[in-house]
């Protein structure tokens, strides 16, 4: 994965200023509440960080570089008052630990800002800043917070957006990333809070109305999944979810990636994940430098997130911007795959993920290799099993089949969306479930699969989107070469596609598959 940016601009920052106002809620003082049970409501009433007009928010979005999610969010019905809730929950290893997020209440006098209102839980995609937090919205770099805020908030839903254990107030030293039982617990708790905060934060005006809607983008769409495996498995009530764009099959990518198809932001990923593990299981190695690099092992399990901007990062010589592997082959019989090849159109960014100085050190890299060819994965390259392999040797990828997603099926109705051009999350994520769930049956499951860049069919629901989509990718690739791209723009549009084309029409193939629930 990639850490995510969605497509907005500093231009949002200033035009959100209008019609925003911060402060703390009116009446007593904040009251901590006592106690460490998870889900507990650490403060109460929750701090009122801001609340955004629906001029100012209409405003933001018509700005040249936002019209995309204009188009697609539609016009906001409703201002809207963002919560900091604080809450107890726990770490990797169950340890207990703090974590906050963004509680963002719909108001105004329409009826679509008032009552009984449906609630979003969102769970946000990867990032590196250990002070992020999705109460953020006038000067989020990602604008991630403000998406969710148009598409979701102003129009009529509650929405709840942990900012995860190992973020910004947490009191967790590590993230537990892509740890699927930690982080729908995180979730689960991250609700329980804002509904407990929910009747201090918005008097009698708005109250959750029972509906529950879960989704999330990148990282997310692996939260969101797990998530309502989690909710379900607990007898708890979901509506209906909408994963996107997400690593489900968890065994099956990392697979990928160590046989040479290098993912974009490889080395981010692999860092946030391999030391998130050792910090939740304590067995992936015995010393850092038995995976990482020599020059990068003595800081890396602390490394990440960090309040140093990455490309500081960089030039520190902290890691390395896209070597992930050596440029070497660990083994002679490896080196058609150092680096993979295939797809065609993915081949370049699959290359730029090998050179001098990785990030992991070629043994390790071996040794997965060697113990994917003797415990092979049954959906990736080939499919067999359809899920993760039965006994893998290497510990690694025993965590991964822990974190694995293919062992279960919903029971409410389920969306995802993605683009099958992916260079940071690979589309066949989302075959994999897809082909998962069809064989799992007696009865199929009810769920709908969005391939944004693929061709519309006859009455297909979702033609509008895709043709929007394909517009998108033609004035990406359109800029670039007017700005001198000689490929036609198509790197540019590879560099886009995951963190900046696919999320806006996502989401609003989120928003209007909700809405019809």
């Amino acid at each position: 994965m990639r850490p995510v940016r969605f497509p907005t601009t500093l231009l949002l920052a200033t035009l959100l200023l209008v019609g925003c106002s911060s402060g703390s809620n009116s009446g007593p003082g904040p009251v901590v509440v006592p106690g460490t049970t998870r889900g507990t409501l650490l403060q109460n009433p929750p701090t009122l960080v801001a609340t955004i007009s629906a001029p100012a928010l209409l405003l933001a979005l018509n700005a040249l570089a936002n019209q995309q999610v204009l188009a697609v969010s539609g016009t906001p019905l409703c201002d809207v008052a963002v919560h900091q809730v604080r809450y107890a929950t726990v770490g990797g290893t169950n340890e207990a630990t703090t974590a906050s997020g963004a509680l963002m209440v719909p108001v105004g006098s329409d009826a679509q800002c008032r009552g009984a209102r449906p609630l979003v839980l969102y769970a946000h995609g990867t990032t590196t800043e250990r002070d992020f937090n999705m109460t953020n919205l006038q000067d989020d770099p990602n604008g991630e917070a403000l998406i969710v805020a148009a598409l979701f908030a102003s129009q009529g839903y509650i929405v709840v957006a942990p900012n995860y254990a190992g973020y910004d107030s947490s009191t967790l030293p590590y993230h537990p990333y892509l740890v699927a039982d930690q982080q729908s617990k995180d979730m689960i708790d991250a609700l329980a809070a804002a509904r407990s905060a929910l009747p201090t934060a918005t008097a009698p005006a708005t109250s959750d109305g029972g509906r529950l809607f879960i989704t999330g983008y990148s990282q997310g769409g692996f939260v969101a999944m797990a998530t309502h495996r989690a909710m379900q498995a607990a007898g708890m009530t979901v509506t209906a979810s909408a994963p996107m764009s997400g690593p489900y099959a968890m065994a099956a990518f990392v697979d990928a990636v160590f046989s040479g198809r290098v993912n974009s932001g490889a080395t981010v990923s692999a860092t946030l994940l391999i030391t998130g593990y050792q910090k939740s299981y304590g067995n992936i190695y015995s010393g850092a430098a038995e995976v990482f690099g020599a020059q990068y092992a003595s800081d890396i399990e602390s490394l990440l997130p960090s309040t140093t901007a990455r490309s500081v990062l960089y030039t520190q010589g902290k890691l390395p911007k896209d070597a992930m592997f050596s440029a070497t082959p660990p083994d002679p019989a490896f080196a058609d795959i150092t680096p993979a090849t295939t797809p065609v159109n993915l081949a370049p960014v699959f290359a730029s993920g090998f050179g001098v100085d990785p990030l992991i050190q070629n043994s390790f890299r071996l040794s997965y290799l060697l113990d994917a060819q003797a415990n092979p994965d049954g959906g990736w390259p080939t499919t067999t099993t359809g899920i993760a392999a039965a006994t893998p040797g290497l510990r690694l990828r025993q965590a991964l089949k822990q974190n694995d997603l293919r062992n279960w099926t919903p029971t409410a109705p389920t969306l995802l969306c993605g683009g099958n051009a992916d260079p940071a999350v690979f589309w066949f994520n989302t075959q994999l479930m897809q082909g998962y769930w069809a064989a799992s049956g007696p009865a199929p499951s009810p769920v709908v699969v969005l391939d944004l860049d693929s061709t519309a069919l006859a009455n297909d629901p979702y033609a509008d989107l895709k043709s929007q989509f394909a517009l998108a990718k033609q004035v990406a690739a359109a800029t670039a070469v007017a700005q001198g791209a000689t490929d036609g723009g198509a790197s540019a549009v590879t560099e886009a596609y995951h963190a900046g084309l696919v999320p806006p029409f996502c989401l609003a193939a989120v928003q209007s598959f909700f809405a019809a629930r």
